[in-house]
């Protein structure tokens, strides 16, 4: 498979590294000097977006425009996430977002889907806490952000958010649904960014060949 990478940061640099292990080929690499919109994307099957806020829709507007399949990593910008699904669908392409790509914390998605139902009913309140490194731009987390959406959908309310940025950590989520007489908790710590980045990879796998956008849960039912 050969693979363009835009956003050539500590994601990019990663995803290139396994990619190649896994016997892809890297077509092109966009970065702040050669931004996407520059690229051709000639002999390219897939794109992988871990970019930035700013740049993310149009770098997905890109892909997509050169019927391209794209799959995208990338936070802080999904108030524009229903213009590029249209487009999607205009262009009849494939758009594939996450914003998380761990297959752990996929897992953990489900575990806190089920947690909110069982609980729905029971008197419990729930509060999310997260952890990133301090060069995380967006606050809170998209991926705290996704666990708050799930939980809105099951339970109605909006759990509460809070933040923390230390040096040296890659990303710690927890979900806590309490009463007065106990609390329950899900936590999930990621160790480095592999799994993001085979994850992203596998999405990369799946998506070629096919129509539509989806989501990682779509790549879970299928690995």
């Amino acid at each position: 498979m050969r693979i363009a990478i835009f956003g050539n940061g500590k994601m990019g640099k990663q995803i290139i590294r396994l990619a190649e292990e896994r016997g892809h080929t890297i077509s092109s690499i966009s970065c702040s000097k050669r931004p996407a919109h520059q690229l051709t994307l000639k002999n390219t099957d897939v794109v992988i977006d871990f970019s930035t806020p700013d740049t993310a829709f149009y770098n997905i507007s890109h892909a997509l425009n050169k019927n391209i399949p794209i799959v995208s990593g990338t936070t802080g910008w999904l108030n524009q996430l229903p213009e590029a699904k249209k487009l999607c669908k205009k262009k009849q392409g494939c758009f594939l977002y996450s914003s998380n790509f761990s297959l752990g914390m996929n897992i953990f998605f489900k575990l806190n889907q089920e947690l909110a139902k069982l609980t729905k009913s029971e008197n419990y309140k729930s509060k999310i806490h997260e952890i990133h490194h301090t060069e995380k731009i967006d606050t809170p987390s998209g991926t705290a952000k996704t666990l708050a959406q799930d939980m809105n959908i099951i339970i109605k309310t909006a759990p509460p958010i809070t933040s923390e940025r230390k040096e040296g950590v890659i990303g710690e989520h927890r979900v806590t649904y309490y009463s007065s007489i106990d609390h329950i908790e899900l936590k999930h710590t990621a160790k480095n960014r592999d799994g993001f980045a085979i994850g992203a990879i596998i999405a990369g796998e799946w998506v070629l060949g096919k129509t539509g956008f989806f989501t990682m849960q779509d790549v879970l039912k299928k690995v």
